[in-house]
């Protein structure tokens, strides 16, 4: 591995991100990261329940009576996977669209950094909001989402027009439409897309990339019905679907699919290997905590790595090594190599709390590569 993350180091050092255009939609959310009480010895002095099952167990004990738990809020912060993946694509140095619901009629302050970095943005509503309870096992995202409602083909046809939706959608390098579970509508947006696809030269067809984001609470035949409108990109895009390892299990539940151990126990390349060869996309991608595998033309590929322990930040961790990764495709990167570029965005994301900008990407690169194999 460590070879390999040092010929990745010295090849990025001659692409630049800054020829490729990019055009994500649909969500945005302000996240307020929150830690929870266990207990409170002062006004500033407090233990946090470090793992979900204390958080769990402490509800429970509740059922039948009542309880009353603290929330500490740490930071706030732009939300949502759009703006999230669409701001670590500004900061690699690509030319970002942006249309979604950052706030109506002003755009919301926690959005600044986002809107200043795009080359365009278009905001069609109000921002949902997430109190993000951070643990260090995992997070547990509290959404509130209705003004996502407002997210809709007739508010994109109103707010951008067609003309305007066609130019930023068929122009781009890479499109990428995220959190289609908190987005009501998107399947109507899709549709309205495709409407608008027009054919693409033999030689060259930009990528699709769709992130599900936790499809648990939609039924099984919404997400059936949206992995078919999935595939018709695939006749103007190579389209990828990104997965975590928990999103990847209830596809294939949801699919029907047949593993050698449950889906949830299986083996990351069984799981992949599966979803790719039913799905028949161009790329299904699923990134557990600390590896990530892809299925491309009949083929697997895997990186793992890089690992910490004592991640500052987990929200946002995946949408990170979703813009990583789709950045070394355009770079035109070789599949693992594209893997490598997402685990080291998004490691660098856990460890310091926001996006790398090119330098920094790089910088952490040629350190994973001194330290693989390492906690660091």
């Amino acid at each position: 591995m460590q070879v390999k993350l040092r010929q990745l180091y010295q090849r990025m050092q001659n692409l630049d991100p800054a020829r490729f255009s990019v055009a994500i939609g649909f969500d945005g959310f302000v996240d307020e990261i929150v830690e929870v009480v266990d207990r409170r010895q002062s006004f500033d002095s407090y233990t946090r329940m470090t793992n979900i099952r204390q958080f769990g167990e402490r509800i429970s004990k509740a059922a039948g009576l009542s309880t009353n738990i603290e929330f500490v809020p740490k930071t706030m912060k732009l939300g949502g996977n759009g703006p999230i993946m669409a701001n670590a694509l500004v900061k690699a140095g690509t030319s970002v669209s942006y249309v979604g619901s950052l706030g109506s009629p002003n755009i919301h302050p926690v959005f600044t950094e986002l809107t200043d970095g795009c080359t365009q943005v278009f905001s069609i509503a109000e921002p949902g909001h997430t109190d993000a309870v951070e643990f260090d096992d995992g997070k547990v995202m509290l959404g509130k989402m209705e003004s996502l409602n407002d997210v809709n083909w007739a508010t994109l046809q109103k707010e951008v027009d067609n003309h305007q939706l066609k130019r930023i959608f068929s122009g781009a390098d890479l499109v990428a439409t995220v959190n289609w579970t908190m987005t009501p509508y998107m399947n109507e947006i899709w549709a309205g897309l495709l409407a608008l696809c027009s054919p693409q030269p033999d030689d060259y067809r930009p990528y699709f990339f769709v992130d599900l984001a936790d499809p648990s609470k939609r039924s099984p035949g919404d997400i059936c019905e949206a992995l078919e409108v999935i595939g018709r990109f695939s006749t103007y895009y190579r389209v990828i679907l990104g997965l975590n390892r928990k999103e990847a299990s209830e596809i294939a539940s949801v699919r029907g699919l047949t593993l050698s151990k449950p889906v949830e126990d299986a083996d990351l390349e069984e799981i992949v290997r599966a979803l790719g060869a039913d799905l028949g996309l161009w790329c299904v991608m699923v990134h557990p905590t600390f590896e990530a595998g892809a299925y491309v033309d009949g083929e697997y590929f895997y990186v793992e790595g890089p690992f910490t322990s004592k991640p500052r930040l987990t929200t946002g961790a995946g949408d990170n090594f979703n813009a990583g990764f789709c950045l070394g495709l355009m770079l035109q990167l070789g599949v693992e190599e594209s893997l490598a570029v997402g685990k080291a965005t998004s490691g660098f994301y856990v460890r310091h709390m926001h996006s790398p900008s090119r330098d920094q990407l790089l910088e952490f690169i040629r350190l994973w590569a001194d330290r693989a194999g390492e906690e660091f």
